[in-house]
């Protein structure tokens, strides 16, 4: 089951989002929060993983954006931390360009991530796509409550409830693994492009690494207790994209 999900408006009564921002370089935070308090935000920072997840469990920010080197945790463990009480949404910061960075980061739960340097007003229009999400239950819902319940073999997935189990058995998922799941659940006989899938879920003007789409697919394989040379549930159709199995 995943947390109630944020569409990215306002709270409500007019209380602004809360941006918390995790960087070591006072210069690269003070200027990121600068801009998101410019925004409407209400920022706040810290400059290591303990201040930031003592933050995050005080003052439950809607979006949190999270360097990767810091002095103390970095922002793997950070996520990773985060990720056992909040499904607050993660955009990883990284002055690194190898893969395996990316990937190790995605893999404990982060929504996307940036390179540095990045423009201020990219990494608003990412926050803003994470915290629109979810918009998939319009296409899975129908005009029936059972419409919203899929049932394929043994994986039941309830997009009201953003509820998934396998043979009965509840599996915790991540914002954008149940919204990649809802995605595909959306028309179980389609065949999603990589881009079809990352535009579903982080919106129609996404223009990020591909290579999302594939780890959080490994991501809620693993969950789902799929084996990756011979899943059921989530299936690769090779040079096109993924579908989902018969279970």
């Amino acid at each position: 089951m995943t947390t109630e999900p944020r569409d990215g408006s306002p709270p409500p009564h007019g209380e602004p989002l809360r941006a918390l921002v995790v960087d070591d370089e006072d210069a690269i935070r003070r200027v990121i929060a600068a801009y998101l308090t410019q925004e409407g935000f209400t920022v706040m920072e810290a400059p290591d993983g303990t201040a930031a997840l003592r933050l995050a469990r005080t003052e439950q920010p809607d979006v949190v954006v999270l360097d990767l080197m810091l002095p103390d945790l970095d922002g793997v463990e950070v996520c990773r931390q985060l990720r056992t009480f909040t499904d607050t949404p993660v955009i990883m910061l990284t002055a690194r360009t190898e893969e395996i960075d990316t990937l190790i980061g995605l893999s404990v739960g982060a929504d996307d991530y940036m390179t540095k340097p990045f423009s201020p007003k990219v990494l608003l229009a990412r926050i803003r796509a994470v915290l629109r999400r979810p918009r998939i239950g319009g296409l899975v819902q129908a005009e029936t409550a059972d419409s919203a319940v899929l049932q394929i073999g043994a994986l039941r997935v309830d997009t009201a409830g953003r509820e998934v189990s396998v043979a009965g058995e509840p599996v915790e998922l991540t914002r954008t693994e149940f919204d990649l799941l809802a995605a595909l659940a959306s028309n179980p006989r389609q065949v999603f492009t990589r881009i079809q899938l990352m535009q579903a879920v982080w919106g129609a003007g996404y223009v990020g690494d591909e290579r999302l789409a594939d780890v959080h697919i490994s991501h809620l394989r693993s969950k789902l207790g799929d084996d990756a040379s011979a899943p059921r549930f989530v299936l690769t159709v090779r040079g096109v994209g993924f579908k989902l199995g018969g279970g």
